[in-house]
């Protein structure tokens, strides 16, 4: 499989410039050959430019290296061929390749969180058990996360593994007392592994039932000496929601943060992903994007993401000056104090037209419901406050209701674009309220 992927790759790159094939075509991966398809997987954020630019010349390159029967499936990212599948379901920890203690820069503010993290993967269950990361979003904590299982079933012949973050255990246990797999394979799953993975705890919060089982297995876990990691947005005595027991639980190891990157390190991870992605990026673009993205790892590779591509896509050539403009109007830098729900919940109003006091109440008519998802959106962006709390806010709704409100806009979203720049435009006046 792995010949066929190389000579569709090699008929590629004569047809693309180098820049086009390493931003848009290089990050595929060849997922199956069933018959004459080729599954390819694409990550989420180019998959659909990549199958509505680049389908035809996958689709050729396919012909002129396999056959002219060829065809090309675009894939996301998790899937898999059915047998596979299933066996994954059983088997797969979900660890992501990428993400190893090698790729991951070190800096003052997450030294101690990765040196933790290394210690626990070299001796499952024997240092710092259970470890808790806390830290913002975007600074790196799920990537310490699939470090660590990535090295133990690297270098730990026989020992099992499992990641999932606070929502997958909630989702699997509601399946699982609703009878889809039953109990006992939910329990197989989570308490028979040698280390468990669980990332964004903080969702568990206001779940009682799920804090339960979780309570149960992270004792079953840690009386027989197997290894526990956990992640937050807050510290455990910060979470609000959460059981007493349970938090205890999760401060009874080491407790570490890991805090915002300075800007030398903000620049080594850029030089880093760089090199990773074989990009050519001069020194003083680096160095752009690093002085204006300051808040997380995330937003500074999106960063850079969206500025090679900006460049690629426009034929420009990709200088600073460019950088910074581009910037400057994407990802503007809030001055002052930080939104609050009230001020999003205000502007949203008046842009969509409808009363503040209607976001809030239990008004279905079509726009209020538009403007209500909107608001719940940029509040779950600008405030940093989890679903549970924006929930409360909402005139106490349930944080499910919040997640449905927010996947039902993301498909709103992906379908209109007039929709999409409105609230871009929002985004930019609440981040920048000048």
């Amino acid at each position: 499989m792995e010949a066929v992927w190389e000579r569709v790759r090699e008929e590629v790159r004569k047809d693309v410039p180098d820049f086009t094939f390493h931003i848009w075509l290089s990050p595929l991966e060849l997922a199956a050959v069933q018959g004459q398809t080729l599954f390819v997987r694409a990550p989420d954020h180019v998959r659909t430019l990549v199958r509505d630019r680049y389908g035809p010349l996958l689709r050729e390159a396919a012909r002129r290296a396999v056959g002219s029967s060829a065809i090309v499936e675009i894939v996301d990212p998790g899937w898999l061929p059915e047998r596979a599948a299933a066996k994954a379901e059983l088997e797969s920890a979900a660890l992501n390749p990428k993400y190893t203690f090698d790729q991951f820069v070190i800096g003052e503010e997450n030294r101690f969180a990765h040196g933790a993290a290394l210690a626990v993967a070299e001796t499952p269950g024997h240092t710092y058990n259970p470890l808790f990361i806390h830290g913002k979003p975007g600074l790196g904590k799920t990537h310490l996360l699939h470090a660590i299982g990535n090295f133990v079933q690297r270098h730990s012949t026989g020992l099992t593994v499992r990641y999932a973050t606070g929502e997958e255990f909630t989702s699997e246990f509601v399946g699982a007392i609703r009878g889809h797999g039953g109990m006992q394979t939910f329990k197989e799953r989570f308490r028979g592994v040698d280390v468990l993975l669980l990332d964004d705890v903080q969702f568990l919060a206001e779940k009682l039932a799920t804090e339960e089982e979780l309570f149960h297995t992270f004792n079953v876990l840690r009386e027989s000496g197997r290894q526990l990691v956990m992640t937050s947005d807050r510290t455990p005595a910060e979470l609000d929601g959460l059981e007493q027991r349970l938090s205890e639980r999760f401060a009874s190891g080491l407790v570490v943060g890991i805090g915002t990157p300075a800007i030398d390190v903000r620049l080594a991870i850029l030089h880093s992903r760089v090199r990773i992605d074989d990009l050519h990026v001069t020194a003083d673009v680096l160095a752009e994007i690093a002085e204006r993205v300051t808040k997380s790892v995330r937003a500074l590779e999106a960063a850079l993401i969206q500025v090679v591509a900006y460049a690629s896509l426009r034929g420009e050539p990709l200088t600073a000056e460019l950088a910074g403009r581009l910037l400057g109007r994407l990802n503007p830098e809030r001055r002052g104090q930080p939104v609050s729900v009230e001020e999003i919940v205000r502007v949203t109003a008046a842009k969509l037209d409808v009363a503040p006091q209607q976001v809030l109440a239990r008004d279905r008519r079509p726009r209020v419901a538009l403007a209500r998802k909107v608001a719940m959106k940029l509040a779950r962006e600008l405030t940093g406050q989890s679903l549970p709390q924006i929930g409360r806010a909402f005139a106490s709704r349930d944080h499910s209701t919040v997640l449905s409100a927010l996947r039902s806009l993301e498909r709103d979203l992906a379908a209109d674009a007039q929709l999409a720049a409105i609230v871009d435009n929002l985004r930019r006046d609440l981040a920048d309220p000048r």
